[in-house]
């Protein structure tokens, strides 16, 4: 059987100069919460690799959880915890930009197909 593992990547866009601010935020506030709900943080990264005052910062989360059934229940805890919706609505004005999302190595595909 196929690696389960689903990568689920946080990418935001800070507002000029929020970038250190923003990672701060995510790393304190955010992370803990989110793996209250199984997720495993893999690793945070940072480009450009300086933080800017003239221009934003992307930062990019990258988590893992456990297949399909993990994930549901992830994304379910998310939506009915109100500590998400908090965290984002205080980081707002640091954010230019967000999205969200979710890979699995190409060898996983079929595996995970299989719910």
């Amino acid at each position: 059987m196929a690696d389960q593992r689903i990568h689920i990547v946080d990418r935001v866009t800070t507002e000029p100069g929020r970038g250190r601010a923003f990672a701060d935020a995510y790393l304190s506030d955010y992370v803990p919460q989110a793996v209250r709900t199984g997720m495993t943080l893999d690793r945070v990264l940072v480009s450009p690799p300086v933080w800017l005052e003239d221009d934003g910062n992307t930062v990019t989360a990258i988590w893992t959880v456990s297949g399909h059934e993990q994930w549901w229940q992830t994304a379910i805890a998310r939506r009915f915890d109100a500590g998400f919706a908090d965290f984002w609505d205080r980081v707002e004005p640091m954010v230019a930009q967000r999205s969200r999302s979710m890979a699995a190595t190409a060898e996983s595909v079929e595996d995970l197909c299989r719910v």
